[in-house]
């Protein structure tokens, strides 16, 4: 677990499911991520959000608020094996996805940095990447205060993607 300020955030467990469906179903939040999600297709990506810790050690966190324990979305690393190239498929992906209620309290700020925090401590530094949809302004002003910076274009799932990197001497703290 790790305890920030504002949020606490445990790996993903079975009992979020109904919490991920909820926020994966809502238009507004999944709009970037390929639209709204069938509840098979987010069955299958949340036990494979399960079966990372087992299988790298690492993965995805479920993210709530300390104060109430509101459930704020999640955030972590992967593999998410995407076929996007040498260049990004063999490094851990960072993703972040925040309940639509949770956006603009810098809330996946604080948790990318604590995740990135843990992370390094848990792995070592090495090269990180992410994937963000261009119109998601948000999200790629988290990755750019994260340290993380452009370095290629993509397309994914019939959209426009960039491909952005984090480098072991940017980790912004």
């Amino acid at each position: 677990m790790i305890e920030t300020e504002r949020l606490l955030l445990r790996p993903v467990a079975v009992a979020d499911l109904a919490e991920v469906v909820a926020m994966l179903s809502d238009p507004g939040t999944s709009r970037f991520l390929g639209g709204v999600s069938d509840p098979e297709g987010i069955w299958n990506k949340h036990l494979r959000n399960i079966g990372h810790w087992t299988a790298f050690g690492y993965g995805i966190f479920t993210v709530r608020r300390v104060l109430d324990g509101a459930y704020v979305g999640q955030i972590g690393l992967g593999h998410f094996c995407r076929g996007l190239g040498t260049d990004f498929d063999p490094f851990p992906e960072a993703g972040w996805v925040l309940d639509g209620r949770m956006h603009g309290q810098g809330y996946a700020l604080e948790a990318a940095r604590a995740v990135h925090r843990w992370f390094t401590a848990e792995q070592g530094a090495g090269r990180r990447v992410c994937l963000i949809h261009p119109d998601n302004a948000a999200s790629l002003r988290v990755a750019e205060r994260m340290g993380y910076r452009p370095y290629d274009t993509a397309e994914y799932r019939n959209a426009p993607a960039v491909k952005l990197e984090l480098l072991p001497e940017t980790v912004a703290p």
